[in-house]
Order: structure tokens, then sequence, then C-alpha cells
């Protein structure tokens, strides 16, 4: 083995790790947002826990966010919510941080 192996193999694990994280990030990011929508919109506790499932699963239609985006503005209106794109992509960056910050408390 030489030091240039090791190193392309050490850049490969970091780099899965982080692919990894990011994911973990995102998907706890986007249950957290599902538990804030569902408190605004009023449901109960079982419904909040299938409400934020079916957030993270929103993730898995399309790259981006796009997707989660457009999911919590319908639901939210439908529900007679008064909100708008930019509130819903703050609570998003809002709890981005807070979902790194749990995660990273994990580790």
């Amino acid at each position: 083995m030489t030091t240039f192996d090791d190193r392309e193999r050490a850049e490969e694990a970091k780099f899965a790790r982080d692919g990894e994280m990011m994911f973990r990030i995102q998907a706890r990011r986007n249950r957290l947002l599902g538990v804030w929508a569902a408190e605004r919109m009023g449901l109960d506790a079982a419904e909040t826990e299938g409400y934020a499932k079916s957030v993270v699963q929103a993730e898995f239609e399309e790259a981006g966010d796009e997707d989660v985006i457009r999911k919590l503005l319908g639901d939210l209106i439908s529900a007679g919510i008064d909100i708008d794109e930019g509130e819903i992509r703050t609570a998003l960056d809002a709890k981005a941080v807070e979902a790194r910050r749990q995660l990273m408390g994990e580790v």
C-alpha cells in the first residue's frame, strides 16, 4: 500500500460519512418541520407523528426542498392557516439548524 492509496481511501470514507450525515440532517429537519406544521394545524399526537413521517417521505419525490415546501404550503393553506412560502422557508432553515444541533449532540 502506498500513502496515496491510504489517503484516497480515507477521502472516500469521509465523503461517504458526510453524505450519510447530510441525509440524516435532512430527514430530521423534515420531521421537525412536519411537527411544526402539524402543531400549526392543531393535529393531535398520533396525527402529528403520521404527518411528520409524510413530510419526510415527501423529500423523496424530487431533488431539493421544493417538494417539501409545496406539500407544507398546500396542507397548511388547506387547513385554513394563513401562511406563505417565505414563512415555510424560514421554518425550514430554522429546523435545519435544530436538526444539525440534535445530531451533532448524538455523535
